[in-house]
């Protein structure tokens, strides 16, 4: 079966829950704090689709630029965060309600930045049926992870090739030639579409690996076939991992992916082949 029938008869499966999501759809912002706003949904809409021969280890690190809230005497307090969630956990969180939740928070009187972060893991975790962690600074004292960086790896832009396809094609992974590797080969060309609303995702990709040279023309090509492809930011990255192993001769594999910011915030979903601890990195367009 085809990527697109599988997908579309996972589609079908969530109909109704995919209706219910905030995206696409004309909000209220709420000036009270309401925890009922976030909503989940399946890592199963995707992973039904995939040939999982490779178990994967891994998160999905949220960059939170737009944090505030009152102090007990009602004087604004304003912070910058990040939350990892693991990606085990049943459920992702929807970009968009995630947004309008952290904006009911605005007009919401706490203790200090301590009761802010608790706050907001104790939500997140009961809502995606995990333990995710939270981590909030105030705007002077950010730490250097906060600060722009770039990714240590091999770019793959500046290759002269001809693009002809922009639907996701598998068929441009191969290797050139025998020889073993370790190498991360890094892509600022990413781009896929919302699953709901096709606003296009706009992302930077890194790719570490032990095993046979990819050829790097073809992988060029494959993460731009992305480029017309309709799902969510977590679902694409699962996808290229996945990809990859079933493809290629890797004895380990971590995919990154860095997308842009949208509502003050941005989603960096991390796959591996082995458990590694969480780390954040931020990118020019972040």
């Amino acid at each position: 079966m085809a990527i697109s029938d599988k997908r579309n008869d996972s589609l079908a499966n969530y109909k109704e829950l995919l209706a219910g999501l905030e995206l696409g759809k004309k909000s209220q912002y709420e000036t009270s704090y309401n925890p009922k706003l976030l909503q989940p949904v399946p890592r199963s809409l995707n992973r039904d689709t995939l040939v999982i021969n490779t178990p994967f280890y891994g998160y999905d690190l949220w960059h939170m630029y737009e944090l505030s809230c009152l102090n007990l005497k009602g004087k604004p307090m304003v912070f910058v965060g990040v939350v990892y969630v693991p990606c085990d956990s049943p459920f992702i969180i929807e970009s968009k309600s995630f947004k309008l939740y952290l904006n009911s928070l605005n007009q919401t009187k706490l203790n200090d930045i301590n009761e802010f972060a608790s706050l907001i893991k104790t939500d997140l975790s009961n809502v995606l049926k995990t333990q995710v962690t939270v981590e909030l600074y105030p705007l002077d004292k950010v730490p250097q992870t906060f600060c722009i960086q770039k990714i240590d790896g091999i770019c793959l832009d500046d290759l002269d090739i001809e693009v002809t396809s922009y639907d996701v094609d598998s068929g441009f992974l191969g290797h050139k030639g025998k020889e073993i590797v370790t190498e991360t080969l890094v892509s600022h060309l990413l781009k896929s579409n919302c699953l709901i609303t096709s606003q296009p995702d706009w992302g930077s990709i890194a790719i570490s690996y032990t095993g046979k040279a990819i050829d790097r023309e073809g992988l060029l090509k494959y993460l731009i076939s992305y480029r017309a492809h309709n799902e969510f930011h977590e679902h694409c990255v699962e996808r290229i991992f996945t990809d990859i192993c079933n493809k290629l001769e890797v004895t380990e594999l971590c995919v990154k992916a860095y997308y842009t910011r949208r509502g003050g915030l941005d989603i960096n979903p991390m796959r591996a082949t082995k458990d590694f601890a969480f780390g954040q990195l931020r990118l020019l367009r972040q």
